[in-house]
């Protein structure tokens, strides 16, 4: 299935300028022709993010993203069912072996309700009850997803905060349950991101090579 990221925000790890070196973004159409050493559509129709471990990032931390993210925001309360499903494959990892692969965002702050990470050779995910919560509590949701492996992943919220992440890979599914978000987060704005987000601060010794790679073969947003 070929995957349409033209009207999505691309965050690249390119800088935005020579003079600004805080981390690009663009649309998807506008990252495929400018910067295909990192935002490349394949001949199969799905599209493939890299994100070297050193490069651009933003002003607030040392880690890069190749990452796609909605070009505009909602409420919890805006429709009944949002979700963010995606098939994809990780094809190399940081030194770390911790990538984000898709998430809810939060405008505004740093600590989003919902990140989820392929983590050496797991899907796991950290999740934030209430808004600005300094740590989240980490869980397992599917183990056994080795690089090179397809597998699916999706986040499904409620207009009630209800919200189940799930994934499977090689006939095996695992979820998350229904975890609930508090009042706290109802007034909120998010947009959901996906792509490679490396989990490892990079430095000036970090190696040219080290960095992760994804490729999404079929990607659906939807609030209704």
């Amino acid at each position: 299935m070929t995957v349409n990221i033209d009207k999505l925000t691309i965050t690249t790890p390119a800088a935005t300028s020579s003079t600004n070196l805080v981390a690009l973004e663009l649309s998807g159409a506008q990252a495929i022709e400018r910067f295909p050493q990192y935002v490349t559509v394949l001949s199969d129709g799905s599209v493939k993010l890299t994100a070297p471990t050193k490069g651009a990032s933003s002003k607030s931390t040392h880690r890069t993203r190749c990452e796609w993210s909605e070009p505009t925001n909602w409420t919890l309360a805006s429709a009944a069912d949002h979700w963010n499903r995606q098939r994809m494959t990780v094809t190399k990892v940081n030194s770390a072996q911790k990538v984000v692969i898709s998430q809810i965002h939060v405008r505004g702050d740093d600590s989003p309700p919902v990140k989820v990470f392929w983590n050496k050779g797991n899907i796991t995910m950290g999740f934030r009850t209430k808004y600005n919560q300094t740590t989240p509590v980490n869980s397992t949701v599917l183990k056994g997803v080795p690089l090179g492996a397809e597998f699916t992943v999706s986040i499904h919220a409620t207009s009630k905060g209800v919200v189940t992440v799930e994934a499977k890979c090689n006939g095996v599914s695992g979820s998350s349950g229904a975890l609930q978000l508090d009042a706290t987060w109802g007034t909120r704005l998010f947009e959901f991101h996906g792509g490679v987000y490396n989990q490892v601060d990079y430095t000036n010794s970090t190696p040219a090579a080290d960095g992760s790679i994804c490729v999404i073969s079929d990607l659906s947003l939807s609030h209704s």
